[in-house]
């Protein structure tokens, strides 16, 4: 299959622009499926649904080999998805991936009546998580990614948190079943048990089938159940402190933002060569001090995160803090005639010294974000920054 043809199939199968129809009426397709096996899966539990099981085994097909389709597509296309690794590794690092998973389970147990029997609710549930593929949650700082955020920075004291609980529950089932076992053999029969009495009394959930009647036990319940709401308030509170220090994080960037004078420029990522077309945002080589604020795509404004990959026509927003000096910043323009022992070089093997630094390669009027691996041509127009004098090169103050 033609490379062309592949990224278009790729564009599709990814969630829509407003403005790529083709694509917005895929989704909307699946959208249906997803629903439809949602619909097939809850109305099959009515008795009502017998005489209809042949016309709901026949549109299940039709979802289900439509969901075939689709994984196939994304095999195909798995290396626009990770364009950083080679061919096979992008189809396995897709397949064992999250959405890889769900994706496979969705249909794949339909072709195996053998192992997993028609109509297993348990397997149709994978079909409806697809629905979250479907948002565009793709916000750096939106509610879902601030909830993952926290917990992974406070993942070590919910650890230290859960272990303390678990110690808590051990300990109050040994002490229970030591003092009901006598009294209530039949309920309090081993340890296990007493444990399930601590997880439901600790846990405020208090199913009430199990439960202490001598003085003692019922005391030690009672102790129980306060140290329970304590248990619980731990990992709550530590949650509750990180969506704080996270909201006061942001809060502080964006005062920042406003308060310091930040300017923005836009990069348009127009030509199949541009060397950052298929990055990711992480792997993109920004010095210190410059953020990417923005990615303008197609009518609609994608807030980059580390993982977010530069398409063909995105419109780059560039941000850093103005830079205020009376005297200005001296660059130097040089112009690589064809003996130019630099020409044929890539820039990471130059002889320059730390102090020279290639702020920008204009090339064929195309303005090129140099890294370490671009190969430098004749008539390229290089922009230095340098206190050190370079023969040929002409002198240019920024204000």
């Amino acid at each position: 299959m033609h490379s062309l043809t592949r990224h278009r199939i790729f564009t599709i199968i990814q969630i829509g622009n407003a403005e790529d129809w083709p694509s917005r009426l895929f989704d909307f397709s699946l959208l249906i499926c997803i629903l439809t096996n949602l619909f097939i899966a809850i109305f099959e539990t009515f008795d009502c649904s017998a005489p209809y099981q042949p016309v709901l085994n026949v549109v299940e097909l039709i979802t289900v080999l439509g969901f075939t389709v689709e994984y196939i597509l994304r095999l195909c296309t798995a290396d626009f998805l990770y364009p950083d690794v080679p061919v096979r590794r992008a189809v396995l690092r897709y397949v064992t991936s999250f959405e890889g998973i769900i994706d496979l389970l969705s249909f794949f147990p339909y072709y195996l009546p053998v192992f997993f029997p028609a109509g297993l609710v348990a397997f149709r549930m994978f079909r409806i998580v697809r629905i979250f593929r479907l948002f565009r949650i793709n916000a750096y700082y939106d509610a879902l990614n601030v909830i993952t955020d926290v917990i992974r920075s406070k993942k070590d004291q919910l650890l230290s948190s859960i272990f303390i609980i678990l110690v808590l529950m051990m300990a109050s089932s040994l002490c229970m079943y030591s003092l009901e076992h006598n009294v209530q053999p039949d309920v309090f029969k081993n340890a296990f048990s007493g444990f399930w009495w601590a997880v439901s009394t600790l846990l405020t959930v208090g199913y009430g089938d199990i439960y202490p009647i001598t003085p003692v036990g019922r005391l030690f319940g009672i102790c129980i159940t306060f140290l329970g709401v304590g248990m619980v308030a731990i990992p709550t509170g530590i949650l509750s402190a990180g969506f704080v220090e996270q909201y006061t994080r942001l809060k502080s960037f964006n005062d920042y933002s406003m308060e310091a004078d930040i300017r923005f420029v836009r990069l348009a990522v127009d030509k199949e060569d541009h060397p950052w077309l298929g990055k990711q945002v992480k792997d993109l080589p920004l010095p210190p001090g410059l953020i990417l604020a923005v990615i303008q795509r197609r009518g609609d404004m994608v807030i980059p995160r580390g993982d977010t990959q530069i398409f063909l026509n995105d419109n780059v927003v560039l941000g850093a803090e103005s830079f205020f000096d009376d005297s200005g910043i001296t660059l130097k323009e040089m112009v690589l005639r064809p003996r130019h022992p630099w020409v044929g070089q890539q820039i990471k093997g130059l002889d320059i010294s730390r102090q020279t630094l290639i702020v920008m390669v204009r090339r064929q009027g195309k303005i090129l974000i140099p890294d370490g691996s671009l190969r430098l041509q004749s008539d390229d127009i290089l922009l230095l920054y340098t206190k050190r004098p370079i023969a040929g090169a002409q002198e240019l103050i920024i204000t």
